[in-house]
């Protein structure tokens, strides 16, 4: 796959392109070559882009349900008609394999179409409130308004559609932003925001800012904002809570999901191949990646090899190939540290079952066994090429065991039995279950998110603009006497 990106990228500021540096460089993840330069924004900027969004409120909550629809449907327009330009660009910047790329485009594609259709839906409710003789004469109603100017913070991994997941739903709720895109993938939200800049939204509806993390507090501490939308790791997450002051805050993180294997789920071939995918898909870095893989005691030396089997066939290497399965780690540092991770777990008396072999960024599909319980492998969040195997006897040990984290994003569990089912979505403390296939699904328009450690409130596109939105409520009270 041959393909160049421009020179240089500008960032935007309040609708319109500026290019005040070109201080960010952005590397190809495979070979480590500089592709393309992108500005920085500093507090001044990120000062200016707030006070537009702020200004921007009252057009954009004037701006019609039709129109914002119009916007939200160019979007969908220009980027099916530029898919293969986004999924290349996405492939370098992100090391993402071409084919997950592809599919990050369609998904972005897909929010942006729920959001469209979301946008004119966004209504109210009829109530009664004649519900004592005090309230005799009254009638209420209440509907929903935009909150204002929201601070998005997007991450690395998916940097077109974990955007759109903040970006269309402010669009369809009318409210104004400033996004802070991941420093080492900036250039699909830029690339959203130069087919934002095509619409006529209001000027100050939008910026999208790459900025250091050390120089984006604004983002976090500005009591202008009136929500912050953080996605990204949990350490970083709770503590931008901790300092976002009175603003509401949403916040998606990390995982470790497991996936249990019961043995009712007789075609064991499905079940390998859903797992392999679950697992290694855009080499693991995603939230709800397989990590820990629960089989049945009487199923388990069978499942375990042909998983073996299936993650060994696997091929890593270029994300530009694409045969490539499993591409480089978002950087070298991050596949010397889960690298180490395995060879923990290998000293500890854990058993590498395929792979575990490192060639710079590149993770190999890594499977093990044995491994124990307390080992950050196991324990953590991986972000990588790996899982873990272990048996259970009981289904109700798996729960256990599926619980046992302080995280609790989805699960998934492969099983025909009906009352296991129930029993999983009563017991199981993750945010989603998943029956009949891997904790990694997820449908744009689902809520989505975590508990415990995982995050706080939910994504997913009418889910987005609940939280974009506030009640406003309306009570008239009928005048005594004759009209």
């Amino acid at each position: 796959m041959s393909f160049a990106l421009p020179d240089s990228f500008p960032l935007y500021v309040a609708n319109r392109a500026e290019s005040p540096n070109r201080d960010l460089a952005v590397t190809d993840k495979f070979t480590g070559d500089t592709v393309t330069r992108v500005p920085v924004a500093d507090a001044a900027l990120i000062d200016r882009a707030i006070a537009a969004a702020v200004a921007a409120e009252a057009p954009m909550r004037r701006l019609s349900p039709d129109l914002r629809k119009s916007v939200l449907d160019h979007c969908v327009a220009r980027f099916t008609a530029r898919a293969e330009e986004l999924a290349r660009a996405l492939c370098v910047e992100a090391g993402k394999p071409i084919r997950d790329s592809r599919g990050e485009v369609t998904r972005l594609i897909d929010t942006f179409s729920i959001a469209a259709r979301e946008s004119v839906r966004i209504g109210g409710e009829v109530m009664n409130l004649e519900i004592s003789p005090r309230t005799r004469g009254y009638r209420g109603s209440f509907r929903r308004v935009p909150v204002g100017a929201c601070s998005f913070i997007s991450p690395f991994n998916f940097p077109l559609n974990l955007a759109a997941h903040k970006i269309a739903p402010a669009i369809a709720a009318g409210c104004p932003f400033v996004l802070k895109p991941a420093s080492r993938t900036p250039i699909g939200a830029l690339l959203i925001g130069e087919v934002l800049a095509e619409t006529a939204l209001p000027p100050g509806a939008f910026s999208i800012l790459p900025c250091h993390r050390d120089g984006a507090d604004l983002f976090t501490t500005d009591p202008r904002f009136k929500l912050l939308s953080f996605t990204g790791s949990p350490e970083v997450g709770w503590a931008m809570k901790a300092r976002a002051g009175k603003k509401k805050v949403v916040l998606e993180l990390g995982g470790n999901a497991a996936c249990i294997v019961e043995p009712d789920w007789k075609d064991l071939d499905d079940a390998v191949r859903r797992i392999t995918f679950g697992a290694f898909f855009q080499s693991g870095q995603s939230c709800i990646s397989v990590q820990r893989i629960l089989i049945h005691e009487s199923i388990y030396a069978d499942v375990r090899d042909r998983l073996g089997r299936s993650t060994a066939a696997l091929v890593a290497g270029d994300p530009k190939r694409e045969e490539t399965f499993v591409g480089p780690m978002i950087t070298e540092a991050d596949a010397v540290r889960l690298h180490g991770w395995i060879e923990e777990a290998r000293k500890a008396g854990a058993r590498v079952l395929c792979g575990g072999h490192r060639r710079g960024a590149v993770l190999d599909a890594t499977l093990l066994e044995n491994v124990p319980a307390h080992l950050p492998i196991c324990a953590q969040e991986a972000f990588g090429p790996v899982a873990v195997l272990t048996p259970y006897s009981t289904f109700g040990e798996a729960l256990a065991l599926a619980n046992a984290s302080t995280f609790g994003l989805q699960a998934g569990i492969f099983t025909r039995d009906l009352y296991h089912v129930q029993q999983a979505w009563d017991e199981l403390e993750v945010g989603g279950v998943v029956v009949g296939d891997v904790p990694s699904f997820r449908a744009d328009n689902q809520p989505y998110g975590g508990v415990k450690d995982s995050g706080l409130g939910r994504e997913g596109v009418r889910f987005a603009i609940e939280d974009m939105t506030e009640i406003r409520s309306l009570i008239v009270r009928t005048p005594p006497g004759p009209a």
